[in-house]
């Protein structure tokens, strides 16, 4: 079903990346997450100078951008391969919060911000964060923020506190979110988008915070980081002032797909390894795993979910081409919550079939069971994106909830 979805360019493209992952990327895979992101820079810029070798480099752009042109239906299938390891989306430049980063900038910023932000964004010259949620209150209700930036002269000088600002370790730039007009009629017309490079006195990266045990580091982490009287030009500004909650809400919308094409990348892998470690460990002379039924249970249970799954989150991106993000709300709600869901299953069951060695950093399942569990959280919680589809079947049926 999916080859529905698929057109000459990838059925060419998917082959010959997935056999790039496998062979060139995995081997290296555990050494380069037991140790910090910048202690691998050397290895990984080599491999990203093989993309670049073989014109696979961005390839969500245009080609007119360097890209490779995908359509987003397209590089969806081109992300579930890369998301076969942690390490793939960063060496084909296609990573968040870069990726989500890239496509802001270039719909909405200034020539000034393409030149000095986007075009060594897009060359891989140096990485993005963006800076949005807050410690002090809820993520699932944006318009409480209380990072303020007021304008002084030709200047914004911006305040306030930020967590969970993903890949700020070591990142040129964050993409701020901030509160430009506290006294708006309309509270999503409050806050703007604010470009401050990570070198402007008084941003103050406090820490990497550890993720189940695990600070992380480069763009595999999540900051918490203070901004004392940080003073920007006006000019730093991304589209209009009070747009902030309208640009990242579109930037969310393609993000989410993304996001969920790259579990499903991550459920293949988990469950190939689950499928291998069935016929290989023995429980008894002459006795497999996998002949147990339990574990063909979880097979059987985890193949029809991550089908599913694929198919979902591909019609929702070709609709979404067609007719745009608004009229797919409740299928970019639905997969979200949908998708996340089946990744906590498919990795718990890998984990379980591999017994002990599952829960150990020898695999790269204990990385993903402690990074992926916040997929059920970010971008919106599950249970914010159940009642938003819930209350909009039920307009239907004539109840206002």
């Amino acid at each position: 079903m999916t080859q529905l979805f698929q057109s000459e360019k990838v059925k060419d493209l998917l082959p010959k990346i997935y056999s790039f992952v496998k062979d060139e990327i995995i081997p290296h895979e555990s050494a380069m997450l037991s140790k910090p992101f910048q202690e691998s820079e050397l290895l990984l810029n080599g491999l990203r100078d093989k993309v670049k070798s073989e014109d696979w480099w961005n390839p969500h752009l245009p080609v007119n951008l360097g890209g490779l042109g995908l359509s987003l239906v397209e590089f969806a299938q081109i992300s579930e391969v890369l998301a076969n390891t942690p390490l793939g989306h960063y060496i084909f430049n296609c990573q968040a919060p870069d990726i989500g980063n890239m496509e802001l900038l270039i719909h909405h910023g200034s020539a000034h911000i393409k030149e000095q932000y986007l075009n060594p964004l897009m060359n891989g010259e140096i990485r993005s964060c963006f800076s949005m949620t807050e410690p002090e209150f809820a993520g699932s209700n944006p318009v409480l923020m209380a990072t303020q930036a007021i304008k002084e002269g030709s200047n914004f000088t911006i305040n306030g506190h930020k967590w969970f600002t993903t890949a700020a370790d070591g990142a040129a730039f964050a993409i701020v979110m901030a509160v430009t007009n506290s006294n708006a009629t309309r509270p999503y017309q409050r806050a703007s988008l604010i470009i401050v490079p990570t070198t402007t006195a008084g941003f103050n990266l406090v820490r990497n915070i550890s993720i189940m045990g695990e600070k992380g580091s480069g763009y595999l982490s999540h900051a918490e980081i203070q901004y004392e009287d940080c003073k920007v030009p006006i000019e730093n500004l991304i589209g209009e002032e009070g747009q902030g909650f309208a640009l990242a809400q579109e930037r969310l919308g393609s993000g989410r797909i993304h996001h969920c094409m790259r579990w499903i990348g991550i459920c293949e892998r988990a469950f190939e390894m689950m499928c291998q470690r069935a016929v290989k460990r023995e429980l008894s002379p002459g006795v497999k795993l996998g002949e147990k039924q339990t574990i063909q249970n979880w097979i059987a249970e985890s193949r029809a979910e991550i089908n599913a799954a694929r198919l979902m989150v591909l019609h929702t991106a070709y609709e979404m081409e067609k007719s745009g993000a608004k009229a797919v709300r409740n299928e970019i709600s639905t997969i979200k919550f949908f998708v996340a869901d089946i990744l906590q299953k498919v990795l718990d069951r890998s984990i379980q079939t591999h017994g002990a060695l599952g829960i150990t950093d020898d695999l790269v399942l204990s990385f993903w069971y402690r990074h992926e569990r916040g997929a059920r959280i970010y971008d919106g919680p599950d249970e914010v994106h159940k009642s938003v589809v819930a209350r909009n079947i039920l307009k239907g049926f004539g109840l206002q909830v």
